[in-house]
């Protein structure tokens, strides 16, 4: 035993040794950031990283919402394989619904697969920092990032004060200073859904957390470290336009009760059928405007969705800006598409010692952000439905 501990310790310090990198990096999630909004709304400091580093429109993978894309980030696994499939699923042997508002559900491991790149990170002898990222505050594989906050936790930080707590963490000593931060602030997601991605309300948040990115940058620049940091801005999801009256379909108006169990999330829509009625609500789907039914095994190739068991028999993808529900939701904005769509494509903006200056990546999917850390990183990464090569172009 002795023995083993001390070859593991060797190990760790060799691979320490062989793959830390010099520099240090930030990435900044702002929930439901469109990759166009930085052309409808007022973002110097935005405007500024793109400039100054490497700008890209980069796609989320399905379904195109928070819980799924966040932990898609952090483990370069899209949700089918991660297991975090939607915001809301089925748990059949709890026989109730996985969501973000149960914490039973919500702070269990056992639905949280892959390994997060603070893991992987710890694993190889570096320190992480980390501010409310899905998965942060919950023990993945036994392991939390070296420093973290609980989001559910009161009071919240507010967002300068986590700008306060990151500029505090890379201003740690050299031994106990987290070569990873990762940090999630909630809107523009929320006044997206509230007031549409084409509103007054929504310019202003976004304004509002341009001069929130400039404050982080202008603070990093005062520590003795600022020409080792490299600082990343993107999103989860994008936001459509919904009608509400024009682009609904009930589900309860088609759908007979007797077809189906139940039916679990929006946008996309897992239906657990009962024995003998998959082809009924196939047909009745498929007949409407607006929707497309798949069975989960014949899904569209691109959407990389449809081999989870925690998936129903049967799965409905509204087209972009249309709601499949048993009842509207009032809101004025939406997500979950198809990532295909442009609406549902995100903002990518990086600077730093290791990325290039005024270079337009191209396109590239959510999956890569963990084999772009690991680089950075100088860590060896698990294997992952990423590819380094189509965001190795940025980078030096």
């Amino acid at each position: 035993m002795i023995k083993r501990t001390i070859s593991l310790f060797l190990y760790l310090a060799v691979t320490s040794i062989l793959f830390a990198g010099d520099n240090y990096t930030v990435i900044l999630s702002l929930d439901g950031f469109r990759h166009d909004y930085t052309s409808f709304y007022n973002t110097p400091n935005l405007d500024s990283m793109e400039k100054d580093g490497v700008s890209a429109i980069m796609s989320p993978s399905f379904p195109a919402s928070t819980f799924p894309n966040h932990y898609t980030l952090a483990t370069g696994l899209v949700p089918d394989h991660h297991g975090i499939i939607n915001n809301v699923f089925w748990v059949e042997e709890k026989g109730k619904n996985f969501q973000m508002g149960d914490p039973e559900m919500r702070n269990d491991p056992s639905y949280y697969g892959g390994e997060p790149i603070w893991t992987t990170a710890q694993k190889q002898g570096l320190k992480t920092g980390n501010l409310y990222w899905v998965g942060s505050d919950i023990p993945i594989k036994n392991s939390h990032p070296t420093f973290y906050k609980v989001y559910a936790d009161t009071p919240r930080l507010s967002y300068e004060q986590r700008i306060d707590t990151i500029v505090s963490w890379l201003n740690r000593p050299a031994d106990s200073r987290p070569q990873l931060i990762m940090a999630y602030i909630e809107q523009p997601d929320g006044a997206g859904h509230k007031y549409g991605p084409e509103s007054k309300e929504v310019g202003d948040i976004v304004s509002g957390l341009d001069s929130l990115v400039g404050d982080l940058i202008m603070k990093i620049r005062k520590l003795p470290i600022a020409d080792k940091v490299n600082i990343i801005v993107t999103s989860d999801h994008g936001m459509a336009e919904i009608d509400n009256e024009n682009k609904f379909i009930n589900a309860s108006e088609i759908l007979k009760p007797e077809w189906y169990e139940r039916m679990c999330g929006t946008t996309p829509t897992s239906i657990f059928t009962k024995p003998g009625y998959k082809d009924s609500v196939m047909i009745a789907v498929n007949n409407c405007k607006g929707a497309k039914a798949y069975y989960k095994e014949n899904m569209p190739e691109h959407l990389n969705y449809g081999r989870n068991p925690r998936m129903g028999d049967i799965v409905v993808v509204p087209e972009c800006g249309w709601h499949f529900d048993l009842k509207p939701k009032g809101v004025k904005g939406a997500h979950g598409f198809d990532p295909a769509n442009d609406e549902m494509k995100v903002i990518f903006r990086a600077v730093g010692p290791d990325f290039k200056k005024g270079y337009k990546s191209d396109p590239f999917i959510n999956t890569d952000i963990y084999v772009l850390l690991a680089k950075l990183l100088g860590i060896k990464p698990e294997d992952t439905d990423g590819d380094y090569n189509r965001i190795k172009g940025m980078l030096f």
